[in-house]
């Protein structure tokens, strides 16, 4: 292993088998090559580091996903997001923190992939009115492409699905 791409591959597949102690042993080897990759000038380095977030389940990490949903590069920013949603599948914390962020990313990012992983990111947070309003809005307009509406539409249902289920456990 030799590259930080290979151990955060290596990381997943540890995560996903649960073994918490050699992910423990893998995340103290790469923390520092991690952060320096995250601070690279080129956008793949970046993408590469902010994706190993994720997938070495780093959760003490999220300050640095923030970063990378600031990024320039279009790269970086999708990376984070795969990182932060995967980081949600356990508890919407993570990005119920960056919400605000998401909603800007989802209805004004410059570019689609980004706008539409925002939405799956949506998704993995505590159903809000606000989440709901804006994503059933943007699967109604005719400015966005069609599957970023159709995204946005799912998520919306979902979310409402969810929330009704919280107002009733009986439903």
């Amino acid at each position: 292993m030799t590259t930080l791409a290979e151990a955060a591959a290596k990381a997943d597949a540890l995560a996903q088998a649960g073994n918490e102690r050699e992910l423990a042993d893998l995340r103290r080897l790469w923390d520092q090559p991690l952060e320096d990759a995250a601070r690279d000038a080129d956008f793949r380095a970046r993408a590469v580091a902010f994706r190993a977030v994720g997938q070495f389940r780093f959760r003490q990490k999220i300050e640095l996903l923030n970063r990378g949903l600031d990024d320039t590069s279009p790269a970086c920013r999708g990376s984070a997001l795969i990182s932060l949603e995967l980081l949600s599948r356990e508890s919407p914390g993570p990005v119920n923190g960056v919400r605000p962020m998401l909603h800007r990313m989802a209805s004004g990012d410059t570019n689609d992939a980004v706008r539409r992983l925002a939405i799956v990111c949506l998704g993995r947070t505590s159903p809000k009115s606000e989440t709901i309003t804006l994503l059933a809005g943007m699967a109604e307009d005719d400015r966005y492409e069609r599957e970023l509406r159709e995204a946005a539409k799912k998520t919306s249902a979902a979310l409402k699905k969810k929330a009704d289920t919280q107002k009733d456990p009986y439903k």
